[in-house]
């Protein structure tokens, strides 16, 4: 089912930049049908919407030194605490992403770390921060990740 306010030619837009977000004003306007201005327009509109939040690179973390991916759910020690562990957690610069979350735990964390030990110390910090509990999962291989998922191209009842 489309999102309403999302028409078919926007969501084709968003799918190819998805997949490649360098793709030209020119490209795009070939695989739409539209003219390169009037893509333009478009993509404008969909950054001014929210829809398009941002463009970014696939780091090779490996190769930048960063080589262990690790999950960190957290849950809090005291529940009736206030609520603020992404706040609380927001300058540990090795936290990729935090996603608030249902089920036993709050927050899932992916965390980018230089070795095991690093990471131990990284959970110890966390665990200060925030006044949480953890419970760890470690990447072994990664077999594809930030995949271009924009929802579907067109509405198939339309």
């Amino acid at each position: 089912m489309s999102h309403p306010g999302v028409e078919a030619t926007d969501r084709k837009i968003l799918a190819l930049l998805a997949h490649d977000g360098r793709m030209s004003f020119t490209d795009l306007g070939k695989a739409t049908g539209l003219s390169t201005s009037a893509v333009h327009q478009r993509v404008k509109r969909l950054e001014q919407r929210d829809l398009i939040q941002g463009y970014g690179a696939t780091i090779n973390h490996a190769e930048i030194g960063v080589p262990l991916a690790a999950f960190i759910s957290i849950r809090p020690i005291d529940p009736s605490q206030p609520d603020d562990c992404a706040a609380r957690l927001e300058h540990i610069e090795e936290i990729e992403s935090c996603w608030s979350v249902a089920g036993e735990e709050s927050y899932v964390l992916l965390v980018r770390c230089t070795s095991p030990a690093a990471l131990e110390d990284l959970l110890a910090r966390v665990r200060a921060a925030a006044n949480v509990s953890t419970r760890t999962t470690i990447v072994l291989t990664t077999y594809y990740e930030n995949r271009p998922v924009a929802g579907p191209v067109a509405d198939p009842e339309a």
